[in-house]
């Protein structure tokens, strides 16, 4: 579904991604990790639009789409998510999903004054399917509530949440675990797995929690100092000596064994 080619990401003469290629194939939960300032946000930044490439091409079903902004790379069914929840903490939960469409008929004067009844026919459109969302991701419970007063883990059950409300293609998660406790991260992970099964959703999770990722992902890639360094399944990895080394260290042992 994705593919980058040589990607290179220079910040002055700090390269935070040197050269990074690999393939990200429809329908499968890919796996990202590697140390703290390896380039994995940075790559996922570059992908999504964000950052325009230093150099190096990226594809996605076949078409460059190298350097699109955001929103054009949203039209064509790809998202991110971000380490750090970016909700619209005034608005309720349910209202957080039903601002996603684009081109709604509300966001036009010109409807508001002569199209009133198609706009509130939308709108019960977007409620339904916002409480659709809400249902599959167990969260109904706090449809109602500000979204600045629920838990940093169900913020993050709402940014997966976004994503359901287009039928994303493609959707890059940042560290999903972050701050998130153990029972809600199982539920992001049931969640995340099911959007892959049921609905053919395409995943690639930067993540540490490697209980995580060895659950959920096949897939998994390491990067490196800007580079990837290691491709294979969850066990080949955590066998791999050169990910020993770079990634996780003396430790490795210790964590392989939560894996």
């Amino acid at each position: 579904m994705l593919t980058v080619e040589n990607l290179h990401r220079y910040f002055g003469s700090f390269r935070a991604v040197n050269g990074a290629s690999l393939t990200i194939e429809k329908g499968s939960i890919t796996g990202l990790i590697g140390p703290n300032g390896a380039g994995k946000s940075t790559l996922f930044n570059v992908i999504a639009g964000r950052l325009a490439p230093t150099s190096g091409r990226v594809t996605m079903d076949g078409q460059d789409i190298t350097g699109l902004p955001p929103h054009e790379l949203f039209h064509r069914g790809l998202l991110r998510t971000f380490q750090i929840a970016h909700e619209f903490g005034s608005m309720t939960v349910r209202e957080n999903l039903m601002m996603v469409p684009a081109r709604q008929a509300g966001e036009s004067l010109v409807n508001t004054w002569f199209r009133r009844g198609a706009i509130r026919a939308e709108e019960r459109a977007l409620r339904e399917k916002a409480d659709e969302v809400l249902d599959f991701l167990t969260i109904s419970h706090i449809a109602d509530e500000k979204a600045s007063n629920i838990s940093g883990g169900q913020k993050k059950l709402v940014e997966l949440g976004r994503t359901m409300m287009v039928d994303a293609k493609i959707v890059f998660l940042d560290e999903v675990g972050a701050g998130v406790n153990r029972t809600l991260l199982n539920t992001i992970g049931d969640a995340i797995t099911r959007l892959n099964r049921e609905r053919g959703y395409t995943f690639c999770v930067i993540e540490h929690d490697m209980d995580f990722i060895g659950r959920l992902c096949d897939p998994v890639i390491v990067m490196a100092a800007g580079e990837v360094l290691a491709h294979g399944s969850a066990d080949q990895i955590m066998q791999n000596e050169a990910v020993i080394e770079a990634y996780l260290g003396t430790g490795l042992k210790n964590k392989v064994a939560h894996v």
